[in-house]
Parts: structure tokens; C-alpha cells; sequence
């Protein structure tokens, strides 16, 4: 792992599930200078060689952090303090809001998105949504 010293921006992965959607956020993390953030519990392992042949040739540029759960995350000095949740219970665009350097982007799991609670810590106003344009159920 590295640290970068401003990451441009903060991928956040709560609960992640699927190895590959991991390995291919780490690619773009690591190519764009963002920091990843992966909060437990995940559903693989990190050596898991699905994530391996989707991001892991890109793991060792790729400022990584791991923590126990939501909490843990939040403490973390290397977390940002602008969290922006996407999410499909929100009708502002991400089109719509102005993000800044340092802004976290939250995804939610990729069968259960965010649980309620995260959504209150995160407040209505820091939640944005990507328009649809298909009637498929998810963007993974």
C-alpha cells in the first residue's frame, strides 16, 4: 500500500461482495490517484484470484485502507470529511451537486446497497443518485 499525500478523491466500498467490481474500483483508485477505502466485512479475500486478475496488478500503487466496520471508518484520520452517498433513494443527480478535492464517494454492497442507519449518518443532503436510464435494478 501507499499513501498518497492529498488523494484526489475517496472511493468508499461498504461491504463490498463482489471481488471483481474490488479489483476494478482498485484499478481505477490506483490510476487516479484516489484513495481506497474498503469497509467490513467483505464478502472475499483479498489473495481471492477473481480480485487478483481484476485490480491486483494495480494493488501495489494503490493507496488501500481496510477498517472494522462504519465506525472505525469514520475515526480513521486518512477519511474524508465530505461523504457523498450514492444511492438510488435520491432524486439530486451527481450531475447536480459540486464536489470538491478530498470528497468521498460511498457505494453501498452490491445486493444491499447502504442500511438505513448509514444513510441517516450521512444526511439527506450528501445523498446523490446516478440518472437512470435502463430499468435494470443496478449500475454493477
Amino acid at each position: 500500500m501507499i499513501q498518497t499525500p492529498e488523494p484526489l478523491l475517496h472511493l468508499i466500498l461498504f461491504n463490498p461482495e463482489i471481488p471483481q467490481n474490488t479489483g476494478n474500483i482498485g484499478r481505477l483508485g490506483a490510476y487516479t490517484r484516489c484513495r481506497l477505502h474498503l469497509i467490513k466485512p467483505l464478502g472475499f479475500t483479498i489473495t481471492d484470484r477473481h480480485l487478483k486478475r481484476s485490480g491486483m496488478d494495480y494493488w501495489k500503487e494503490l493507496d488501500v485502507h481496510y477498517h472494522d466496520d462504519w465506525a472505525a471508518f469514520r475515526k480513521h484520520p486518512g477519511s474524508p470529511r465530505r461523504i457523498w452517498l450514492f444511492t438510488t433513494r435520491s432524486t439530486t443527480s451527481f450531475w447536480d451537486v459540486s464536489f470538491q478535492a478530498g470528497d468521498g464517494l460511498l457505494f453501498g454492497s452490491e445486493s444491499k446497497g447502504c442500511p438505513d442507519w448509514l444513510h441517516a449518518d450521512v444526511g439527506d443532503p450528501w445523498r446523490i443518485t446516478l440518472p437512470r436510464f435502463s430499468e435494470h435494478p443496478c449500475a454493477h
